[in-house]
């Protein structure tokens, strides 16, 4: 093998993280620590207000600016992150996510491996009130993947389009999931409950709730978390928890049907 098929051989296993932001000082510097190891960081900031794009210039970040706008959530401006990237891996972190390095010892040991798939989905790990949720995981994320095959709809709760084959890390190797570090309160999850289900409204419109709604999507949705999940493990939170995701799905169908008869 010649010098310049060694070169490209080796540009081949390299990984890009690319991190959206957007007034995320809180758990940067633990974030960026994290992924230090990676071949480059690149930081997409929504115009942040607190220090964020220091605290990535500090870390030794490749910073690169996406306008908010009126926009209030991040997949409008994963593509464009994502499209920033130099090498032809890319690893997606959440500024609130940490990567523990068995997970980028796995991902460089992947890259180097023949049938190495085009996507992977990864387990993560989620906190409420203090403790880890066994009904959230393994909550899995497709965030690893090869640039030139994926694309990211710019819709909320979307996955990345991935053309080519996907796998999943298994479950029980807690060792390489993504640690989520917010622990939301009660209160910011209704925050967020008002917003995301404003956003999730144009996936659903397509659907024809009634009445029986209100009460079957909700019930089945506690119902989901707390015993098929497993949320009744996780004491008092866990209960709470499954009560806010049953709200959710409360708030989104009484959206639909307010939309439906206003129009």
């Amino acid at each position: 093998m010649g010098k310049h098929d060694m070169e490209t051989a080796d540009a081949g296993r390299r990984i890009s993280v690319v991190i959206n932001t957007y007034n995320a000082a809180k758990h940067l510097d633990r974030v960026l620590d994290s992924v230090s190891g990676f071949d480059e960081v690149v930081v997409c900031d929504m115009e942040s207000t607190d220090g964020t794009q220091e605290i990535a210039r500090r870390h030794g970040c490749r910073v690169v600016t996406f306008a908010k706008g009126g926009c209030n959530i991040v997949e409008p401006a994963r593509q464009f992150a994502i499209g920033q990237a130099t090498w032809p891996w890319v690893l997606v972190v959440d500024a609130d996510e940490l990567v523990p390095a068995a997970l980028r010892e796995h991902l460089y040991a992947m890259v180097s491996a023949e049938g190495c798939p085009d996507g992977l989905a990864i387990p993560r790990k989620n906190y409420f009130m203090g403790r880890f949720l066994h009904s959230c995981y393994p909550d899995y994320v497709l965030r690893f993947f090869r640039k030139e095959v994926t694309t990211w709809p710019p819709v909320i709760h979307t996955s990345p389009q991935v053309g080519g084959r996907v796998e999943r890390l298994p479950r029980g190797r807690k060792d390489l999931a993504l640690e989520h570090l917010a622990d939301d309160s009660v209160a910011t999850i209704l925050r967020k409950t008002d917003t995301n289900s404003d956003h999730e409204l144009p996936r659903r419109r397509h659907k024809d709730y009634g009445t029986a709604a209100l009460v079957a999507r909700p019930a089945f949705r506690f119902f989901k978390s707390y015993v098929l999940k497993g949320g009744f493990r996780d004491g008092r939170a866990g209960l709470i928890h499954a009560a806010l995701d049953a709200v959710y799905q409360f708030v989104v169908v009484a959206k639909l049907i307010e939309e439906r008869r206003g129009r």
